[in-house]
């Protein structure tokens, strides 16, 4: 899988494009396919999709549940990136790495403003609000949160974009943003 992604990034716009329509074997490449092909396939410039990616996984990384979709569209808009990959980019945080995420955040916290209270078993990460884990918890998980997501975004976001500038080339850059309802393949 793997090798399968550094590849598809060394390769131009039609090689990569007849390595994502071939069939794959199994159903987790044909699911990462499919993710790759939506990608590719997003309105803008690679810019522009690159930041909304980065809008996204930047915001995802908050623990504000119910609301980082919102928060990564609106960060979007500020930095004129994608809305889709903003909405995308936040489900960097999903039910499978909320505990390791928030757990790799907060311990980052710690490690920057000094050790402080100690983490909640889960018992009380469901029962209680993070709010009421009072601000020794919250202010070292909101500083890991905004480490963790500025490095990410700006890590995933760039390699997004030199995927999308080796992909299509320098010539897709010069012609500027895509018109509405414009795939990058009608370019």
């Amino acid at each position: 899988m793997a090798a399968m992604v550094s590849l598809l990034f060394t390769l131009k716009r039609p090689q990569a494009l007849a390595m994502l329509q071939s069939r794959p074997r199994h159903a987790l490449l044909r699911q990462l396919r499919r993710g790759l092909q939506w990608l590719w396939h997003q309105e803008g410039t690679p810019g522009q999709r690159a930041r909304g990616l980065a809008a996204g996984i930047f915001c995802g990384c908050y623990p504000f549940f119910g609301l980082q979709i919102v928060l990564g569209v609106g960060l979007a808009s500020v930095v004129r990136g994608n809305h889709l990959l903003a909405a995308a980019g936040t489900w960097i945080s999903n039910p499978f790495t909320y505990v390791p995420l928030y757990w790799f955040n907060f311990q980052l916290g710690c490690l920057l403003i000094g050790p402080g209270p100690a983490w909640p078993e889960l018992g009380a990460l469901r029962s209680e609000s993070l709010a009421q884990l009072g601000w020794g918890f919250g202010g070292r998980l909101l500083l890991g949160s905004t480490i963790t997501g500025l490095v990410c975004a700006v890590a995933i976001g760039a390699a997004y974009w030199c995927w999308l500038h080796r992909a299509e080339g320098p010539a897709a850059f010069a012609q500027g943003p895509a018109s509405p309802g414009k795939t990058i393949r009608s370019m």
